[in-house]
């Protein structure tokens, strides 16, 4: 049996694992007991702290690491490694089953767009165009009003500038 140092039957006697008769012997060495009974209750105060506030975070992927620390220390020892990787599941979203469900949802999409965007061949003019065309401004109501008309067939626009006009007729507000 080899005989400890101070500083290992300090830190001994601070983690109460000194026998009966250790403990009396080393509280027997010490110059100043108080100060030395303040000291152990900060270090317990000290250790309980660090406890409660320095957490260990949770280890991600912790199975890997562990396979990781057995395959180091199976190269280190020169043994195999005991147990090998634990076997991949397997996803139901294989890349096969991923582009027949895309190739999928773009048919069903152009299928869809298809019946959606169908329609009849829209008339040269519309209806709303064909009465503003056939009305005349009343000279009585706006005497300097000017009606023209920009249309571009190609791409179905028509722009009716009315200049001078202070206020549309009564019968086209509720058209």
């Amino acid at each position: 049996m080899f005989m400890k140092t101070f500083e290992e039957k300090w830190t001994a006697w601070v983690d109460d694992e000194l026998s009966d008769a250790e403990r009396a012997e080393f509280e027997a060495s010490l110059d100043d007991r108080a100060a030395a009974a303040a000291e152990k209750h900060r270090a317990h105060k000290l250790g309980a702290l660090l406890k409660e506030e320095l957490q260990p975070r949770a280890m991600g992927n912790e199975e890997f690491f562990h396979l990781q620390l057995r395959n180091r220390i199976a190269a280190e020892t020169g043994q195999p490694a005991t147990r090998s990787a634990p076997q991949l599941r397997e996803s139901w979203w294989t890349i096969r089953r991923l582009l027949w469900a895309g190739t999928s949802s773009l048919a069903l999409f152009a299928v869809c767009t298809f019946f959606a965007m169908r329609h009849e061949q829209a008339p040269d003019q519309s209806q709303y165009l064909t009465q503003i065309l056939n009305a005349r401004v009343d000279p009585g109501v706006s005497p300097y009003a000017t009606v023209s008309i920009f249309q571009t067939k190609q791409d179905r626009v028509t722009v009716l500038w009315v200049d001078g006009l202070k206020a549309l007729p009564s019968e086209y507000a509720s058209k």
